[in-house]
């Protein structure tokens, strides 16, 4: 196994023990909520394929559902985000096209290009579990506060820790 390869499996772990140990109780105001297992499968590099992407949300998401009693929601969530970020890559690809061996990363490709890759399937993740959870559009402005704010949270502990990783910051 490769070195990158390892260095995956093991954020993995990384990022599920951070969601499961620290995340889960984080909650400001009961509206914003941090999701930063998602940071996972947006981190990978840019030439995964699409089923392995899905496979390692379910698992992810699976293992999450299972500590936060969820019942799939997680795994669904993720799953689909999984599926929108290749489309979603190849929409933003910059003029000169990714780097082999890149993921998309803040120090890759600079501040605009990673907000506009996170913020949007960030929201899809949170706009599909917050109105799952719900159970339907009735309480739709509620539920859509906790989208907005949760997105704005979990990007910002996003750019944060893109900024704190080693090998990540920009020359």
């Amino acid at each position: 196994m490769s070195r990158s390869g390892i260095w995956h499996f093991l954020s993995f772990f990384i990022y599920l023990l951070a969601q499961v140990v620290f995340m889960k109780n984080l909650v400001l105001f009961n509206t914003a909520f941090c999701f930063i297992y998602i940071a996972f499968i947006l981190f990978l590099p840019i030439e995964t394929n699409i089923l392995l992407l899905m496979v390692l949300g379910f698992i992810l998401g699976f293992t999450v559902d299972i500590f936060y009693d969820s019942l799939g929601l997680h795994a669904s969530t993720l799953v689909l985000v999984a599926f929108a970020r290749n489309f979603w890559l190849s929409r933003i690809t910059p003029q000169g096209g990714y780097d082999a061996g890149e993921g998309p990363t803040l120090a890759a490709n600079g501040l605009q290009w990673f907000l506009i890759y996170t913020m949007p399937l960030i929201f899809i993740h949170h706009f599909t579990l917050f109105y799952i959870e719900a159970g339907g559009f009735g309480l739709f402005w509620y539920t859509f506060s906790k989208v907005f704010f949760s997105t704005i949270f979990t990007l910002l502990i996003l750019l944060l820790l893109q900024y704190m990783l080693p090998g990540q910051r920009r020359s």
